[in-house]
């Protein structure tokens, strides 16, 4: 990586260590919310992306929870950086991260948007799911279906999500990650028996 590339990381880095400061994972106090960010950076560079991907794994989440301006962000990491951000929000026009949209309508227009979005961002979206998907299955298999509790959506509103999310991030993913993505989305699969977009 070049100092240049290694610079544009440690900004987003630092940025998002800053926006995400006191947030936790959601149901999980315990766990700051800024390792969520850093693991999906990591799997991009485990999966071929290169830092400007990085860039964006980093603050893929600074519109939706911390109120980040895209100017804010085309200022500070350029263009395609904000972007890519934006394109990777789940957020509609005069959403906060206080106050946003009903869940589905969010979803389903962030599923849709991301069938359209180019295959720089897909990757750190599928990277961003996998981690997401990783820490749902994982809390499935060890404390139950309660933990699904402190999500919005009900346990099959989530199953359906994500399997519409992985329909539309499409097949030209690096092999080993659309094999792990499909490996996760199985075992929501067995251990949330029923999809649907409806409560």
């Amino acid at each position: 990586m070049s100092p240049q590339a290694a610079d544009l990381v440690g900004r987003a880095l630092s940025f998002s260590l800053v926006r995400h400061a006191g947030q936790t994972r959601k149901g999980r106090p315990d766990v700051p919310y800024a390792s969520h960010p850093v693991r999906v950076a990591g799997l991009v560079l485990e999966h071929g992306g290169d830092a400007t991907q990085m860039a964006i794994a980093l603050l893929h989440d600074v519109i939706e929870d911390c109120g980040v301006s895209d100017a804010e962000l085309h200022e500070a990491f350029g263009s395609e950086v904000a972007r890519a951000v934006r394109d990777l929000s789940d957020v509609l026009e005069g959403d906060t991260p206080e106050r946003k949209a009903p869940w589905r309508e969010r979803k389903t227009r962030f599923v849709a948007r991301l069938a359209e979005v180019d295959a720089r961002a897909r990757l750190v979206a599928a990277c961003d799911k996998l981690d997401n998907l990783s820490a749902i299955v994982a809390d499935l298999e060890t404390e139950g279906a309660k933990t699904l509790e402190r999500f919005t959506g009900k346990p099959r509103q989530i199953r359906w999500y994500y399997e519409e999310v992985c329909n539309a991030l499409g097949g030209d993913l690096p092999k080993r990650l659309r094999a792990e993505l499909d490996d996760r989305l199985e075992a929501l699969r067995r251990l949330v028996p029923e999809a649907s977009p409806e409560p």
